[in-house]
């Protein structure tokens, strides 16, 4: 048996932070998802794929090896590229590159044997509707536009990573849009998650909310 905790919610909104400390308090295994299709966009963008070439897409499928170590370092291929996938470029292409069929398929197909027997909380955009609907707990992290955007550049900063207060909002605006009107896992609370806005509070708050609530589960 397993007990599997879904975290949900846009770009920004601080699911990768929260579940991480969610995770460290409960003793729960993290699986980062958003790192798993951002390893998959820079293989493309290193092997020059398009997504419209699903011959090339599905033969580099086939070979890629993603490893996310409990540290939170994130290996492709057996190169450590954590700050790698936080980059601009990567940002710009992740949301057509996660929309492909056969990447979805592939990485859902990792995430549910990385979950198997163990227990987990597990973040991106489609863990509790898609990924795994019968998830013992959902939660759909939310936060304003400009907050998340705030929080990305602070968050780039801290990384060694330079971007500006604009360009992360237009880009967190484009990824909500698309995000939210893709056809296929569409970005969307699931109708049993619990809604938690963050704008205005601390991630200790968020924390502690998340881990009552995992806690009376």
């Amino acid at each position: 048996m397993s007990f599997i905790v879904a975290i949900d919610g846009p770009a920004g909104s601080g699911k990768g932070t929260i579940t991480k400390q969610v995770g460290e308090r409960l003793g729960l295994i993290n699986i980062d998802t958003g790192a798993m299709f951002r390893c998959v966009t820079l293989n493309m963008l290193q092997e020059g794929i398009e997504v419209e070439e699903e011959n090339k897409i599905k033969e580099m499928l086939n070979k890629i090896e993603i490893e996310l170590k409990e540290t939170g370092e994130v290996f492709l291929n057996g190169e450590e590229i954590t700050k790698r996938i936080r980059e601009n470029d990567i940002n710009r292409f992740i949301s057509p590159v996660s929309m492909i069929p056969m990447v979805r398929r592939k990485l859902l197909d990792l995430q549910r044997k990385m979950a198997q027997g163990k227990n987990i909380i597990m973040e991106g955009r489609d863990i509790g509707t898609v990924v795994f609907p019968n998830a013992d707990v959902k939660i759909y992290l939310d936060a304003s536009p400009e907050e998340r955007a705030k929080r990305r550049v602070q968050q780039n900063q801290e990384k060694g990573i330079t971007t500006s207060y604009e360009e992360v909002l237009k880009s967190i605006k484009d990824r909500d849009k698309k995000d939210s009107t893709r056809k296929i896992a569409p970005l969307r609370k699931a109708e049993d998650a619990i809604y938690i806005d963050s704008t205005n509070m601390t991630i200790e708050e968020v924390t502690d909310e998340i881990v009552r609530i995992v806690k009376e589960k």
